[in-house]
């Protein structure tokens, strides 16, 4: 008959708690938000080929043949300030794993208690406790002593999962950070390198300028000579000189731009400034190797700011799951277990001194849950805005490999020319200042040859140094540096 009953009790307990959940969800606001487009061409415009060869698995060390470059990039790794800043982020976001872990799991403490009461003898607790005898013939204590040493116990269970997406929420936001501290030490890579590569193309604008102010100069001595000799005019001389104040100017003007480039890499390296080694001797001749793309659907494994991206919404679903389950009742256990008594001789007295407890509770919200719904609508919001974002970087990531591979092709065409362009200019000088000699030239002519080679070779250092940076960049634009 009793075992009928407690089935009995079980099942209305079951019944009511099933009809309780269908209410809660029939209350509950539901929103869709649309899945994330991630769709890529099979190939990259223009790209013929299938193969899936990507320059973005080699690692920097290799990809860049510079022993100075390299040296700088590892001592950036470890001392770049913004670097360690996000490598904190990292561990406060694992440290946010463990405290979201602990959220579902009982909590449990130890709890010791002492104090002393004297209450009024005409009161009925002092009338009672006046009245009142331990033992025969030992009296209740006055004033009142207690002791009391236990442990105690709750625990929210977690039955719509609130709480366990949350910690699932807490690993996506941690490996959010890893790979936007990746993200970090790509962007550090690709900044070095640009920098370091600027400072070379300086070092060999300086050298142009210098030796070029030695030829005007030069040129300038002997233009005056001639004036005395009535063989050339006092405007020849004076165009020259104003040629040579102008690239002595440029000269101070890229001996500066030297100065903050090293102090830009010394910052980036985190050292106080100082000179940065580098051999610019063979930098026009540097070799531009071959940047292999692979196939646009790598771009979603390789970049970082993809992956990141993708973690952030992931984390955003989990959020809006767990701000759902606040429309739902949550359960709690709470338990307690220890011993209690008005004199220390008697804690361990068995099981007199004995105190336990036992209760569960259930909390719905039931009128006025605009906060409630506020949240969970706040989260579906935040959901859509990272499937935005990812989509975002998604198509953001597929422009910048299109424009880096344009890039490289059309730069390549641009330096040939240039290399051409230089070649002339150079033989032109040759002939001007030949036919200067036999004076079936001016020194005017001679000055703009000068100029439009000067500018040429400038160029074409310029140009290498985009080159270099093209590099650089499809080897970012691609995901290459943070493995």
């Amino acid at each position: 008959m009793n075992n009928s009953i407690f089935k009995f009790i079980n099942i209305r307990s079951v019944l009511g708690l099933t009809l309780s959940t269908l209410v809660f969800q029939s209350c509950v606001p539901t929103r869709t938000v649309r899945d994330e487009k991630k769709d890529l061409p099979k190939q990259f415009q223009n790209v013929v080929s299938n193969d899936t060869t990507n320059s973005a698995q080699i690692k920097w060390e290799q990809f860049f043949d510079d022993s100075n470059l390299n040296a700088l990039i590892e001592t950036a790794l470890t001392n770049n300030q913004e670097l360690n800043i996000m490598l904190q982020q990292v561990d406060m976001d694992k440290n946010e794993i463990q405290a979201r872990k602990g959220e579902y799991l009982p909590f449990v403490g130890i709890q010791t208690a002492a104090e002393v009461e004297k209450v009024g003898r005409y009161t009925s607790q002092g009338a009672n406790d006046a009245n009142t005898e331990i033992k025969p013939g030992e009296e209740f204590p006055e004033p009142l002593q207690n002791y009391k040493v236990g442990a105690f116990a709750t625990w929210e269970l977690d039955v719509w999962k609130k709480l366990r997406n949350a910690k699932k929420a807490a690993v996506m936001e941690y490996l959010s950070t890893m790979e936007g501290k990746n993200f970090m030490v790509t962007s550090l890579i690709a900044e070095i390198a640009d920098s370091y590569y600027e400072l070379q193309a300086l070092d060999n604008k300086l050298a142009i300028l210098t030796k070029n102010l030695e030829l005007q100069n030069n040129g300038l001595t002997i233009i005056r000579l001639q004036m005395q000799a009535a063989k050339a005019t006092a405007l020849g001389v004076q165009r020259l000189e104003a040629e040579v104040y102008k690239n002595t100017s440029e000269l101070y003007n890229v001996k500066q731009e030297i100065v903050e480039t090293e102090n830009k890499l010394n910052f980036l390296i985190g050292r106080s400034p100082q000179h940065i080694d580098r051999n610019s001797d063979n930098f026009i001749e540097q070799k531009i190797d071959t940047i292999y793309a692979g196939i646009p659907s790598q771009l979603l494994t390789n970049r970082p700011d993809i992956r990141r991206a993708e973690y952030e919404l992931q984390a955003a679903k989990l959020d809006t799951k767990a701000a759902r389950a606040n429309f739902y009742p949550s359960f709690t256990l709470r338990a307690g277990v220890g011993l209690e008594s008005f004199k220390t001789k008697y804690l361990t007295t068995m099981p007199e001194s004995v105190l336990y407890g036992l209760a569960g509770d259930m909390v719905a919200p039931l009128i006025n849950r605009n906060a409630i719904k506020a949240a969970y609508y706040n989260a579906n919001d935040k959901q859509l805005q990272a499937v935005f974002e990812y989509e975002k970087t998604i198509l953001n990531a597929h422009i910048e490999v299109l424009n880096g591979l344009s890039k490289i092709d059309n730069l390549k065409k641009s330096y040939e020319q240039k290399e051409h362009q230089v070649q002339a200019l150079t033989n032109s000088i040759e002939i001007t200042n030949k036919l200067f000699s036999a004076a079936r030239a001016d020194y005017m002519e001679v000055l703009l040859t000068q100029r439009d080679a000067l500018e040429s070779k400038l160029q074409l250092v310029e140009t290498k140094k985009e080159q270099l940076a093209a590099k650089v960049n499809m080897y970012k634009s691609l995901g290459g540096g943070w493995n």
